[in-house]
């Protein structure tokens, strides 16, 4: 299902542009241009095998190195957010029950993505998710361990690119993870950006594989600080 799916939008951005590369989570990358799609067919293939709404289609363009547009589909629920670098960060609402349209399709007026107004770190709702490594699972556990306490509580989605488009609508507060890849939070963390949430790592450094954060920037802060506090950049010993 990742491979067909990440092929077919690959055959439709090539076939529009032909000069671009593309960067995809199942088949690498491929081609040398300065627009590089990034795409993900299927963040929250769990939730999608387990007939759970909580899966999405994400993709961005990246012009030089920089993601300048973004969109995240998230069909169970349908809903379709997009975000251009300057240009805000939008929701396309889902269709009534007696619409036959598509989401995108439906006829009514986006809505714009807006991130929470400032809360303390112990109102936040934290979004986090877990690695499938039992050695990395042990270290996320001692970390939300010792977050729980501080923050209002925790959700575990299951789908990055749906809980940074959920920090973008104000549907969490803020959302941490070690372990998710470029193609996972390409567009959503344009999204959470454009609707005014700050994203990134530890110690100053970018989102990456060893940890995203994305939050209100007062949230983000308090949130990176306790974080940096708890080591979770490792995993348990063999």
């Amino acid at each position: 299902m990742d491979r067909a799916a990440e092929a077919m939008i690959a055959r439709r951005l090539l076939a529009e542009r032909p000069g671009d590369a593309i960067l995809g989570e199942e088949g690498g990358e491929s081609g040398h241009g300065r627009v590089r799609w990034i795409v993900d067919p299927l963040d929250g293939t769990v939730n999608y095998l387990y007939g759970l709404p909580d899966w999405a289609v994400s993709i961005a363009a990246e012009v030089d190195g920089s993601v300048v547009a973004g969109v995240v589909a998230i069909p169970a629920r349908g809903e379709l957010f997009t975000a251009i670098l300057g240009g805000g960060a939008w929701l396309r609402p889902a269709a009534r029950p007696s619409d036959t349209a598509q989401p995108s399709d439906t006829g009514r007026p986006p809505i714009a993505a807006r991130c929470n107004a400032p809360v303390p770190l112990h109102q936040a709702l934290v979004g986090t998710g877990f690695g499938y490594a039992a050695a990395r699972r042990v270290v996320q556990g001692e970390v939300v361990a010792a977050v729980l306490p501080r923050v209002r509580d925790i959700r575990r989605g299951g789908s990055c690119a749906v809980d940074l488009c959920s920090v973008a609508m104000g549907r969490l507060d803020a959302f941490y993870e070690r372990g998710v890849n470029y193609w996972d939070f390409a567009a959503g963390g344009l999204i959470a950006t454009e609707a005014g949430a700050r994203l990134g790592g530890l110690n100053g450094k970018p989102a990456s594989p060893d940890m995203t954060i994305a939050a209100e920037p007062g949230l983000f802060t308090a949130l990176r600080e306790l974080l940096a506090g708890l080591d979770p950049e490792r995993d348990a010993p063999g």
